[in-house]
């Protein structure tokens, strides 16, 4: 708070008052307002309308690489799990074309099929012949499913054309993929169904060779996808339920917590909200001749964290940029409004000057002309009161009433009185013009004293003189040194209660090529904060007493036309000393001033 009011602005605490050529130009605070609040505009609009521009083109990018990414993923994924079904359904295809009904009923040679199949293609785990009434007449495997019936079960209901309007239907009807299921072993597994069939049409002919597939190759194919955003892929039916496992929404044979998305021929990518209300990301595709929907589900918020983090420090940058702008057009705004505000005070001080130049100027030709009015009748005065004593000395009968000579010398004294007072008025008015003449510190003083005198009785304020004849004198103005003065012994009367003290003294500088002159009162004194604002124009501690700001703002610039300089010390409660030290030879410039000074 104290660095905020040293550092603050002068214009913010004024409040002009003033009216005519002493208005201010300008409404500063408002000045300030509209200048900061368009250059901000003008600075940060163009910045924050790139930045979302910036936003929704590069979010929309990675939204879009985000979908390119998944479709690119769920099409090669759908492309290798169809070669690996469509490989198997191949072979059984061979098989049951490259061996007659007798060899595939035969069950060495059916056993030997099998060693085969998984020698040469590695996941198979069963493998039976079943005739046109669904019992399994051969059988090669680990379990005992030999003449087991399977015309009740799904896959071999969908397999067997009875139903088929024609031989054409049957042909498309050859083999077939079941749907995951636990069957008589109690394990997931899958079958790879393929029909013989009967050109004659003879239902008693055809059978079937089956084969059964573990889903771990399966699952190994969909758990080496590199699939990122904590991704998922997995296989489920057209009732949505989990054919291989999933990471995030269930086993083997559960129903999937999102809905099964729509059918579609070519692979499809969407954007919607999963059970636990995260976005998701799922690419599908309908894997053909199969009941299996792949699908790949993606967490979007781990999918665009990489998005997120390069905006984070985008957006980390876009603000200190706004910062530093916020600073600088703040500072810049405030520094130029202080400026023209310093520069308005200015000009409002120096007209403020010449007017009290010019009120000087005029009461010294006042003065000049009523005390040279005045001088005519107080000669005339003197000359008949001198004349009328002389008459009255050399009558006899006036020369014994000393009431009548005591009337005529009161006249004369108070003659002699008003030609003090009217020879003053007139060194005054002289010394008003700018004139660099030899002064005598002391009679300037006292002559500045005569017109506090009355003032000083009548508040029983005490005046102390204490500068030695031995200093002598020196160059300088007359005028401007009263101007000093005047103010300075003014400003310690407005300071002080009534029965204060006013020290005024002088000696010689340490260098004797000065005089230093101290004027201390024993008033309220000045707070630490002021001291610094003390000569500023316009500042006063005396708001709504009479005080301007302008008198020790005046004295400060007549002390240094003088070549001096004035320095102040003051406590609170205690009082204030005013220290000048003015050099005995006028200088023509400051930097001669200085020189004679320091020495």
């Amino acid at each position: 708070m104290r660095f905020f009011q040293r550092y603050k602005p002068g214009f913010l605490d004024h409040h002009d008052q003033a009216s005519g050529i002493y208005k201010s130009l300008f409404n500063f605070r408002l000045l300030w307002r509209q200048s900061i609040a368009i250059t901000l505009v003008v600075a940060l609009l163009p910045l924050l309308v790139l930045a979302l521009i910036d936003y929704r083109i590069s979010k929309q990018a990675m939204e879009s690489e985000i979908l390119l990414r998944t479709a690119r993923l769920v099409s090669n994924a759908r492309r290798t799990l169809t070669s690996y079904l469509d490989e198997r359904k191949f072979a059984l295809n061979f098989l049951i074309l490259d061996n007659s009904y007798d060899q595939l009923f035969d069950e060495q040679r059916l056993t030997l099929l099998l060693d085969n199949l998984k020698s040469g293609l590695g996941d198979w785990s069963e493998l039976g012949v079943i005739d046109h009434s669904g019992i399994q007449r051969n059988y090669a495997g680990p379990h005992p499913l030999k003449d087991m019936d399977y015309s009740h079960q799904d896959w071999y209901k969908n397999l067997n054309y009875s139903d088929a309007d024609s031989y054409q239907d049957r042909i498309a009807m050859r083999s077939n993929i079941s749907e995951v299921f636990l069957g008589f072993r109690n394990t997931p597994h899958l079958v790879i169904s393929v029909l013989h069939s009967n050109p004659f049409g003879l239902d008693w002919l055809h059978y079937i060779l089956r084969a059964s597939l573990d889903i771990d190759r399966i699952v190994t194919i969909l758990s080496q996808l590199e699939v990122s955003g904590e991704g998922d892929a997995f296989l489920i039916n057209q009732k949505g339920i989990l054919q291989t496992p999933s990471r995030h929404y269930g086993g083997v044979l559960e129903k999937l917590p999102l809905a099964v998305p729509q059918f579609s021929d070519h692979t499809q990518v969407i954007e919607s909200t999963d059970h636990l209300g995260h976005q998701v990301v799922i690419g599908y595709a309908y894997i053909t001749g199969t009941p299996f929907i792949l699908m790949v589900v993606k967490q979007k918020h781990q999918l665009m964290k990489p998005w997120y983090d390069t905006g984070a420090q985008i957006l980390i940058f876009l603000i200190g940029s706004i910062l530093v702008i916020l600073v600088v057009v703040i500072g810049i705004s405030t520094y130029l409004v202080n400026s023209i505000y310093q520069a308005d005070q200015k000009r409002v001080a120096t007209l403020h000057q010449v007017e009290y130049a010019n009120k000087m100027a005029s009461i010294g030709r006042l003065s000049a002309g009523v005390a040279h009015e005045i001088n005519n009748p107080l000669a005339i005065i003197n000359e008949k009161a001198g004349l009328i004593k002389d008459l009255f000395t050399f009558r006899h009968e006036y020369q014994g009433d000393p009431r009548l000579i005591g009337l005529i010398d009161s006249i004369i004294n108070a003659v002699e009185r008003c030609a003090t007072i009217t020879r003053q008025l007139l060194n005054f008015a002289r010394n008003i013009q700018v004139s660099v003449q030899k002064v005598n510190l002391k009679q300037i003083v006292n002559d500045v004293l005569e017109f506090q005198i009355k003032e000083a009785g009548y508040r029983r304020i005490t005046i102390a003189v204490d500068i030695p004849d031995e200093i002598p004198e020196f160059d300088s103005d007359r005028g401007k040194l009263q101007q000093v003065f005047i103010n300075l012994v003014n400003n310690a009367f407005a300071a002080m209660q009534d029965g204060g003290k006013i020290e005024i003294k002088g000696r010689m500088a340490d260098n004797n090529r000065g005089i230093v002159v101290t004027v201390s009162d024993t008033g309220c004194g000045i707070p630490p904060e002021n001291i610094e604002k003390i000569f500023e124009p316009f500042f006063t501690t005396k708001s709504g007493k009479g005080g301007t700001g302008l008198g020790l703002s005046i004295t400060y610039g007549l002390v240094k036309e003088i070549g001096g300089s004035i320095n102040i010390d003051s406590a609170v409660g205690q009082g204030t000393l005013f220290s000048i030290t003015l050099p005995l030879i006028y200088p023509a410039t400051k930097g001669e001033a200085d020189a004679s000074i320091t020495g």
